[in-house]
């Protein structure tokens, strides 16, 4: 069974890295050179899918917050807690394409406009739910504080989102893309989605292994100070 998950997981991440090779490929090779922006545009490609599944991933810290203070098994604590860390990478990736974008687009790498604040904050916050689990040492107290946390930290998901709507904002709120542009967006898409799921997956087989590591460690009575 182990050799079967061990050829399943190897066959995902090779499946992962050659969706992003073809992407990097259409975007390098296919889409065309935007008449306005010029190349700088392609940045584009990796970067609102990197938004799109950041906002994924604090949505499932948000469910899997609700899912530990409903049901109290700590499976739904680890989730959460794979699922920040790949929001704060993501968030990270979003902020920085956003900042090369931007410099080219506004001849400045950041202005305080509405969605660049509420992305920051956002980053801000999930980086403080990581320092927030650390500093807990009780693993009940911290996966009870960190779901409470999780589920306040979304809200900030839809402000980032609809921001563009609900105030000025130098962001566009749609970009027009000619058929060989959405076909390179689709690409990156589904590369960056694979490569996120396979992180979050990733990151809880870690976190469940360091979890029955602890447990062993309390039934064994070797979790004490030496």
């Amino acid at each position: 069974m182990g050799g079967t998950r061990r050829i399943a997981v190897a066959g995902y991440w090779v499946l992962s890295l050659a969706a992003l090779a073809g992407a990097a490929w259409l975007a390098a090779y296919y889409a065309p050179v935007d008449a306005d922006m010029g190349v700088i545009q392609k940045v584009f490609y990796f970067h609102l899918p990197a938004a799109l599944c950041m906002f994924g991933a604090c949505g499932l810290v948000f469910v899997a917050g609700v899912g530990y203070l409903w049901q109290r098994e700590g499976w739904w604590d680890d989730l959460s807690h794979a699922s920040a860390r790949v929001a704060v990478l993501l968030s990270s990736v979003v902020l920085l394409t956003g900042m090369i974008w931007g410099k080219q687009a506004w001849g400045t790498w950041w202005t305080w406009s509405p969605r660049l604040t509420f992305s920051l904050v956002l980053w801000l916050l999930y980086v403080a739910y990581l320092v927030l689990r650390a500093s807990i040492g009780s693993e009940q107290k911290r996966a009870v504080v960190c779901a409470v946390y999780g589920i306040v930290a979304f809200l900030d998901v839809p402000l980032v989102y609809l921001s563009t709507k609900l105030m000025p904002d130098i962001h566009p709120e749609s970009i027009e893309l000619e058929r060989p542009m959405w076909v390179t967006l689709g690409a990156w898409m589904a590369a960056v989605t694979l490569l996120s799921a396979g992180l979050v997956a990733a990151r809880y087989r870690v976190a469940r292994l360091e979890r029955a590591h602890e447990e062993w460690a309390l039934r064994t009575g070797m979790g004490g100070p030496a």
